[in-house]
């Protein structure tokens, strides 16, 4: 008999009650329904799915810092100041809010807030080292009207935002940085952003976005109800009378209350089931894979990013789920530079400022001679900045990769020290120990070397193996001396050998070593068992 008594937890309750739900699960949702500002805003901040499709690939972009590198006399100083100066101003996250924005709403933008300067005046980066400054990320509510953009097609920024305005103050283009996901449509307005503008990463997936609600609710049905016990019990006869119906009662509390090691008495004409939701579990399953594919689809983003499946290999393998993924990141990563280039030149203007400058002077020779702004453009204009491969190499590959590079360096170095002169051989001595430092798998510690001192000494042996080499060959016994190589036995002087026939040499060299160590092992009498 079922048990017909009602369900007293929805009780007073409505079950559209939270805005995400009345909106979400409304029927005006349809495919190619558009997403306004606040659906976005509900979606963002109340979906399961909301807070992954926009944070998610942000994160992966900024998990590895970028690898900075500033070639000159200074290179550790200079570079610790500028990524002190990127830390305290915590760029990486106001970079990322924007982005957030961006792919929230279809749009965001980055002012420069000073205390008590203009802000419709060009920005003075000269003079920002001493200036107290904030950065203020805006959504598209607070800029709206702003960034309607041009939609004349003759015009020089058509489609292309220009500046903004918050609340009816005007900023300069020198002190704002505007990012959109996705480039503007002609005439196509995007309702989430208030303007001809990138469109938000939830308008496409809209109605996918829906139909998981609707697999959220169908697991809390089946979990619901996969506790269901069905009772099949013998009616109680033709007559019910109370007492019929109390013993009902206790048979199905029993029932209820019975745990592990309990023995229950039933007739062989009764049975105790569970519910049965075998055909419910393939189904359900294989909808919810669908819906998070088409989201996944919608949102332009690899599927394994929004299913959280575990990658079959990790990163470092280079699968092609993860090649995908890195893919993504990269283009990520291309569509964010700008808002870095804006922050790359506020932090040099602030970390090279002159003071830094005052205490590089005194501390090395070479920029004694040279102007504030001789040492700022050299470092601006080396700074190089890279962002590091999202795939890695295990460490076994990084040291075949570092040893084909030693093996060049050497192979270059034999070619050409013979015929470099004192100051050549200087520098060419500098560069090599620069690669030799550069592979830190191959060498932890860094080579500490005089290279003056080496150019210098070595032109004195060659000079003194001259003057005793004095005379005709065998004269006073005497021999023509021999020149060694810089790489010894593998990579010696060949007269005009090429690098790559050294490259050629070394390998042969190795495999000969390897051959005559298999033989001298093998040539070794096996000792009789006693």
């Amino acid at each position: 008999m079922a048990d017909l008594s009602p369900d007293t937890n929805n009780l007073g309750t409505s079950p559209l009650g939270t805005p995400l739900m009345k909106i979400l699960m409304s029927d005006n949702i349809e495919l190619g329904s558009n997403a306004s500002y606040e659906l976005c805003k509900l979606i963002y901040s109340y979906h399961p799915l909301g807070a992954k499709l926009v944070d998610v690939p942000v994160q992966l972009a900024q998990s590895q810092g970028r690898m900075i590198n500033i070639p000159g006399q200074a290179e550790d100083r200079v570079r610790k100041a500028y990524m002190d100066e990127w830390v305290k101003i915590d760029a990486d996250r106001i970079i990322a809010n924007c982005v957030r924005l961006a792919r929230i709403y279809g749009i965001g933008s980055i002012a420069v807030v000073i205390k008590d300067e203009d802000p419709t005046k060009p920005l003075d980066f000269a003079k920002l080292a001493d200036k107290k400054m904030s950065f203020n990320v805006f959504d598209p509510l607070n800029t709206a009207g702003s960034l309607v953009l041009n939609q004349d097609p003759n015009s020089i920024s058509f489609l292309k935002p220009i500046t903004i305005q918050v609340q009816g103050q005007p900023y300069h283009t020198t002190r704002t940085i505007i990012h959109m996901n996705e480039d503007p449509i002609y005439l196509d307005y995007t309702s989430s952003a208030y303007g001809y503008v990138g469109r938000s990463v939830y308008q496409r997936a809209l109605f996918p976005l829906k139909s998981f609600l609707q697999s959220m609710i169908t697991d809390d049905l089946v979990t619901k109800k996969a506790g269901v016990i069905v009772a099949k019990l013998k009616p109680p006869g033709s007559i019910i009378n109370n007492v019929m119906q109390s013993i009902a009662g206790i048979k199905r509390q029993m029932l209820k209350d019975a745990l592990v090691g309990s023995v229950l008495n039933i007739s062989t004409e009764e049975s105790i089931e569970s519910l049965n939701l075998q055909n419910i579990d393939t189904s359900a399953r294989s909808a919810r894979k669908n819906i998070l594919e088409n989201i996944a689809a919608a949102a332009g983003m690899p599927a394994k990013l929004v299913n959280s499946e575990t990658l079959a290999v990790a990163f470092a393998e280079g699968e092609e789920d993860a090649k995908a993924i890195a893919r993504f990141i990269d283009k990520l990563r291309e569509s964010m530079q700008h808002l870095y280039d804006f922050f790359n030149r506020i932090v040099q203007f602030r970390a090279w400022n002159y003071d830094f400058y005052q205490a590089i002077k005194s501390d090395i020779p070479e920029y004694s001679g040279k102007s504030y702004n001789e040492a700022f453009t050299e470092w601006s204009n080396h700074f190089i900045c890279v962002w590091p491969s999202l795939l890695t190499e295990p460490d076994s590959e990084k040291i075949k990769v570092a040893n084909v590079k030693l093996r060049s360096i050497i192979a270059l170095m034999d070619t050409l020290l013979p015929m470099a002169d004192p100051d050549s051989k200087e520098m060419l001595i500098e560069s090599a120990i620069d690669n030799f430092n550069d592979m830190k798998i191959l060498f932890p510690t860094p080579f500490k070397i005089d290279a003056k001192k080496m150019a210098k000494y070595s032109e004195e042996q060659i000079k003194k193996g001259q003057e005793n080499s004095a005379g005709p060959p065998g004269a006073n016994g005497a021999k023509p001396p021999k020149e060694k190589g810089f790489g010894g036995k593998a990579f010696g002087n060949s007269g005009g050998t090429s690098v790559g026939a050294k490259l050629d040499e070394a390998v042969v060299d190795l495999f000969d070593e390897i051959e005559s160590r298999k033989k001298k092992y093998n040539s070794v009498a096996p000792v009789e068992p006693q």
